[in-house]
């Protein structure tokens, strides 16, 4: 059914319980960032719209939706400018300590393996703004490859279901995360000196082993979301309890926070989890394999910014000292 030890997947996470730690504060964080910005915001606009109210109408309502709004589209423009050191610190570094045990190589014990991981990742990628720039461009070529090569008949070769194969091509595509993270780590695991060669050559492996890892992919997507559904039941009640309490929010906004509460402890606790897992299975599926010849033909034949990347690394030039550097600037 699947192609990975959920043994292994356990232990690998408990080994890195100082990271997993380290996600959930961020993500707890980020959670609570987004309950207080949004209640002040609604509680702003509750006293705005009492102020303006009259006896023919209560605008107070209305204004502190509007004023949860603004709250929470800041918290989220913010995070959106983030979203690179997010990457970088959080996402890459957990995955440099876990491919450290996966090759059973030694890596520090409690919250020295956040620096750690830090070191490992600022080693393959200088700054945050070339690892964001390579993770999009190969997010890209995933996607590209999907909707021109994969065929959806493969999996459901039924006609007549137009709504069900939209389903599964969504899922497919949302299971494309992991199998992008897979591919950075064979980056850190290879730790190449030019990394768009690199990402590169992980895309081929990845399109040369499509469909073992996709079938997993898929799984652990699934599987993501009942579980997080199942996260958004538990936690909708003590939402709902917390949000009563502060003016000018509950319903609809009890709901969203109900969700990002959810997304927070997914993000934290069950997407390093999947993680693990479809690393296991790209490593397993590239052991002894070389890119092939007919694959980066059919990558450069249907996916522009797989043609993009390989510019990227036939540009680049190695820098004086060791360092390495790019003629060519992420888009």
């Amino acid at each position: 059914m699947w192609d990975f030890s959920l043994g292994k997947a356990f232990g690998l996470m408990l080994r890195t319980l100082p990271f997993i730690g380290f996600r959930l504060a961020i993500y707890f964080g980020i959670t609570l960032a987004y309950l207080i910005a949004t209640s002040g915001g609604a509680g702003i606009g509750y006293m705005i719209g009492s102020i303006l109210r009259d006896a023919e109408s209560d605008p107070s309502g209305s204004v502190a939706f509007w004023g949860g709004l603004i709250g929470f589209g800041i918290v989220s423009g913010v995070l959106y400018f983030a979203r690179e050191y997010l990457l970088y610190i959080v996402k890459a570094g957990h995955i440099a300590v876990l491919v450290r045990l996966i090759d059973d190589q030694p890596i520090p014990e409690g919250t020295g393996q956040i620096g750690y991981a830090t070191q490992i990742v600022k080693s393959r990628f200088a700054e945050a703004s070339v690892l964001f720039g390579i993770d999009q461009i190969i997010k890209s070529i995933l996607r590209t490859f999907n909707a021109t090569v994969l065929t959806i008949s493969s999996f459901l070769p039924i006609p007549g279901l137009t709504n069900v194969m939209e389903f599964v091509t969504s899922v497919i595509n949302f299971s494309l995360t992991y199998v992008d993270e897979a591919i950075l780590a064979y980056m850190i695991r290879t730790n190449p000196e030019n990394a768009w060669a690199g990402a590169r050559d992980g895309v081929i492996f990845y399109a040369q082993n499509y469909r073992m890892m996709l079938k997993n992919a898929v799984f652990l997507t699934i599987f993501a979301w009942i579980v997080s559904f199942v996260i958004f039941l538990v936690v909708l009640a003590p939402v709902a309890a917390l949000v009563s309490v502060m003016p000018g929010l509950g319903g609809f906004w009890t709901l969203i926070i109900a969700i990002i509460a959810a997304y927070a402890l997914k993000a934290a606790l069950i997407d390093p989890f999947a993680m693990v897992c479809i690393v296991q299975v790209y490593f397993k599926a590239i052991e002894g394999q070389t890119p092939s010849p007919e694959w980066v033909e059919r990558l450069n034949s249907v996916a522009a910014p797989f043609r993009e990347l390989s510019a990227k690394a036939a540009a680049f030039v190695p820098a004086p000292g060791g360092a390495s550097v790019s003629v060519t600037r992420v888009r």
